[in-house]
């Protein structure tokens, strides 16, 4: 257990030294001298957690805390907790077996009443954190979660944030806000600590519990605790960084050095494409190198890699820095959607399939395969570029939610596959039921058929990245 000693007996103006144990197994930290902070008289068996946000990284980490500590998760969504308290996951994160078994077995409470939460010591933070339509940080849902921990906090409590910033946001954004809603004095009278959330959406093989995770802490007692109570749930233990900015910046560079990697190929496919050779063929001679780092090209959508390095871009500027090789990257990555509909048109014209007033499918709308998260997808892109030769567009996904799709692209899709042959097929997403489809049923003498994801057989598309 964690014992955090309290220090409300202390007279003013005298010195002491006392310790601070925790205890994991046999294991005993160091004594800690002078400290100048105040502990609640709480142990880990008495640690309350309060996840802020259930989206696709707060509820998985709340179901995993709910198996050791009394947890309850806080969403301002209404919909949202009647879904999750009837035992059903929209996201699909969490299957419905282990949601129930959260709720039943472990009293894992969802809620929107803010009254429910204030009993809870340890608030975690887990709200998207988007770009405006400039590509600036919006820190909006961040400043709103932080309003909510300080109607909440009591002195000795500890708010975790893992939302994805650059380095400062935690302690020059967040925690000022926590101060002036609360009065209380932060590493006075409540502390903070940030660890990146790591999910990866639609992935069962790395689930919240398998995944490391980087801990860190506003004071080092504090950096102890937050590491002890992560690692009391993760089978594959955690990081401890040494500061928080250092935990913030670990995350961006994360996303950015994927986006920098993935732009880097899709640079490749225009070039090859330009000269008929066929990138993946490449791309596998290549890999055969021992130290090549294979890699393949694609959609960059999503909320993590397509959003994140605008945060860093961002804050670099404001040091005096232009990061050019990270925003070259972020510019060919979001243009490759444009891209991928011109090619498709290239090859209508060469195949001479009309262009004007095509009948073109879409296979998938979602940002990745076997997963229903439609945020940031650059299907949206292929879309609209096609939509300035033909209206006679049909986008075909068994996962995506057709309302969700229609409230935030103002676009109408099908779950049901659709009936008919197109002058054109692109398959965008690599969903598993797309790998069972006979696509050549679902075009005329003369179609094209276009692979994103480079997945079909060879002897039968026009084209691919």
């Amino acid at each position: 257990p964690v014992h955090w000693r309290s220090t409300n007996n202390l007279h003013h103006g005298h010195r002491y030294s006392y310790l601070l144990y925790i205890h994991l197994g046999c294991q005993v930290f160091q004594d800690i001298n002078h400290l100048n902070t105040t502990f609640k008289n709480t142990d880990m068996e008495n640690i309350k957690i309060c996840v802020i946000g259930l989206g696709y990284v707060g509820l998985p980490l709340a179901r995993l805390f709910s198996t050791k500590y009394p947890t309850i998760g806080f969403d301002k969504n209404e919909e949202r907790i009647n879904k999750l308290m009837s035992g059903h996951d929209n996201t699909l994160e969490v299957n419905d077996d282990l949601l129930q078994e959260a709720i039943d077995k472990h009293g894992f409470l969802c809620t929107n009443d803010i009254d429910k939460i204030k009993e809870c010591n340890f608030y975690i933070v887990a709200v998207p954190t988007p770009v405006d339509k400039n590509n600036h940080p919006n820190l909006y849902p961040l400043w709103s979660a932080s309003e909510t921990v300080g109607k909440v906090i009591s002195k000795g409590d500890i708010v975790v944030y893992e939302s994805t910033v650059y380095p400062g946001v935690t302690e020059e954004e967040c925690i000022p806000v926590v101060e002036k809603i609360s009065g209380l004095t932060y590493n006075q009278d409540f502390f903070a600590g940030y660890s990146p959330e790591r999910i990866n959406p639609g992935d069962k093989e790395h689930t919240v519990e398998k995944i490391k995770k980087v801990t860190s802490g506003s004071t080092p007692e504090i950096a102890e605790i937050v590491d002890a109570v992560y690692n009391s749930v993760l089978s594959n233990g955690t990081h401890k960084a040494p500061s928080i900015k250092v935990a913030e910046a670990s995350k961006i560079i994360e996303n950015s050095q994927r986006d920098v990697n993935i732009a880097f190929m899709n640079e490749l496919a225009k070039i090859f494409n330009a000269m008929g050779i066929d990138t993946n063929d490449v791309i596998e001679a290549a890999a055969s190198k021992w130290n090549f780092i294979k890699l393949k090209p694609g959609l960059v959508g999503g909320h993590c890699i397509s959003v994140d390095p605008y945060y860093l871009i961002q804050k670099a500027q404001v040091y005096g820095v232009l990061p050019r090789v990270m925003f070259a990257a972020r510019r060919l990555n979001d243009g490759m959607g444009a891209y991928v509909a011109e090619q498709t048109i290239k090859c209508m014209n060469k195949k001479g399939v009309m262009v004007k007033d095509a009948k073109i499918l879409v296979l998938g709308i979602t940002f990745k395969e076997n997963c229903p998260d439609i945020r940031n997808t650059k299907i949206v892109d292929i879309y609209h570029t096609l939509t300035e030769y033909t209206e006679n567009i049909t986008i075909y996904d068994p996962w995506a939610n057709t309302e969700e799709v229609k409230h935030e692209y103002n676009i109408n899709i099908t779950n049901e596959l659709p009936t008919g042959q197109y002058d054109a097929v692109i398959l965008g997403v690599a969903h598993k039921e797309f790998l069972k489809l006979d696509i050549k049923k679902l075009t005329k003498d003369k179609s094209v058929i276009y692979d994103v994801k480079g997945i079909l057989d060879r002897n039968i598309i026009d084209g691919r990245l």
